[in-house]
């Protein structure tokens, strides 16, 4: 087995390891959510365009040492050696030696003992060899990468509420040995910045409200992490041609109507968004933190969605953003649900890898939906009828925002979040603007 198909076998490994069957039909977000969990267990970030570079073979030369070192941390191994010399086939070069033996002894019945010897000799010398470039290499990297204790790593944000919103990066690197830094201000490989030695500030902006983890990276390596809240004082909403592009600020005066919340075509045209165009409206409350467990909680609501443009696969996705993982569970037709996919702790789980036609449902009616998790143990309720329960290992710390996210425009009866004790921590009936 080539070294090339090691590394393409060891990213197939991992998907698997995540659930994902096939690897075929994957997205940016799959790609994305290996890159997060990879990062999570072994602290070394790659990119999700990496992990789809790697898993499709689409490499002339091998990854750096750190990068395969991770995705075998990540499988269990110690070191990248580790796990390709278990990947060999030791039985297969055995049997093939022996084969070679008995064929030179027949042909080289009378080789002297000298002959022997060289070879012999040979062989130690390509082991000592290749011991010795074994030991050169791992002693190069630690001198490139030294010193990550000594960085300094810290944020603070120019408004408290206001959208965009400007974040100062303060950071030293001095003093750290590596090839090259960079800062990240969030999940997303796309809004990295390199940065150098000898200086000691970065601002960025972040556009759209949520609860980041920035992270101060050396070569490959993360060695600082901090947490970002960017709050809003209010339900916040805005429009995206996709995951990856800016947001389209809503304002509109009225976002309620005879008690339910949501918005409305015209609201739409008066913000000069093309509504002929494919796009997901997001509506968003992040006020920091709710003071809740993500792992003890029950939220409840009752929604609904109107298409703006004629849609063949209408959904919502109900989220739960929190200060690490992301919970959400998306909602569509049951022709459609192939697109349903979930989210709870590390647990993914896409509808093109598992059957999740449970989560099938005519989402331009009105849905009452609720979401029960206690002790990790995640359990998705439409319409009063279990439909999808799961489980998940690594807690997501405390909630720290909700959202409804569709290709259509939500309208949302209420809203309550309590913790499991009953604790109501966040209630809103739409009754009046003031809400």
């Amino acid at each position: 087995m080539t070294e090339q198909a090691i590394v393409k076998e060891s990213l197939i490994e991992v998907f698997k390891k995540n659930g994902y069957i096939e690897t075929g039909q994957l997205t940016q977000r799959d790609f994305d959510h290996i890159s997060h969990q990879i990062e999570t267990a072994t602290g070394t970030l790659i990119s999700g365009s990496t992990v789809k570079r790697l898993l499709h073979g689409e490499f002339s030369r091998l990854p750096q040492i750190a990068t395969l070192d991770a995705i075998s941390r990540y499988l269990g191994y110690t070191t990248w050696q580790e796990y390709r010399s278990a990947r060999r086939k030791p039985e297969t070069f055995i049997a093939q030696e022996a084969k070679q033996r008995i064929a030179e002894n027949k042909n080289h019945t009378h080789t002297s003992a000298r002959v022997k010897g060289y070879k012999l000799i040979a062989l130690v010398c390509l082991a000592i060899g290749a011991i010795a470039i074994v030991v050169f290499v791992q002693f190069t990297q630690k001198k490139q990468f030294q010193h990550m204790e000594k960085a300094s790593f810290s944020a603070r944000r120019n408004t408290n509420h206001d959208l965009p919103n400007t974040v100062v990066f303060n950071y030293n690197v001095d003093e750290v040995i590596a090839d090259s830094f960079f800062i990240q201000q969030s999940w997303d490989t796309n809004k990295r910045v390199r940065i150098s030695k000898n200086n000691y500030t970065l601002t960025d902006i972040y556009y759209e409200p949520g609860y980041h983890i920035a992270k101060l990276i050396a070569n490959d390596s993360v060695i600082r992490t901090i947490d970002i809240s960017i709050p809003t004082d209010r339900w916040f909403l805005f429009a995206k041609d996709n995951p990856g592009s800016k947001p389209e600020y809503i304002k509109a005066d009225h976002c309620i109507r005879d008690g339910f919340f949501g918005l409305s075509e015209k609201d739409i045209l008066a913000n000069k968004i093309d509504i002929g165009k494919e796009k997901e409206y997001l509506y968003t409350f992040f006020p920091g933190k709710l003071e809740v467990s993500s792992d003890k909680f029950v939220l409840k609501t009752r929604v609904r969605m109107k298409e703006v443009k004629n849609n063949n696969c209408p959904y919502i996705t109900m989220e739960v953003f929190c200060q690490r993982y992301a919970m959400f569970f998306k909602t569509t037709s049951k022709g459609c649900s192939s697109e349903s996919m979930l989210q709870f702790g590390e647990q993914f789980i896409s509808g093109k890898e598992s059957d999740l036609a449970s989560l099938g449902f005519d989402v331009t009616q009105w849905m009452d939906m609720e979401v029960i998790v206690k002790n990790k143990q995640a359990n998705i309720i439409i319409n009063n009828q279990p439909v999808f329960s799961t489980s998940y290992k690594n807690t997501s710390r405390l909630i720290a925002g909700l959202g409804f996210v569709s290709n259509g425009l939500c309208e949302v009866d209420f809203v309550e979040l309590k913790g499991i004790d009953g604790t109501v921590v966040y209630a809103n009936g739409f009754d009046s603007e003031n809400q």
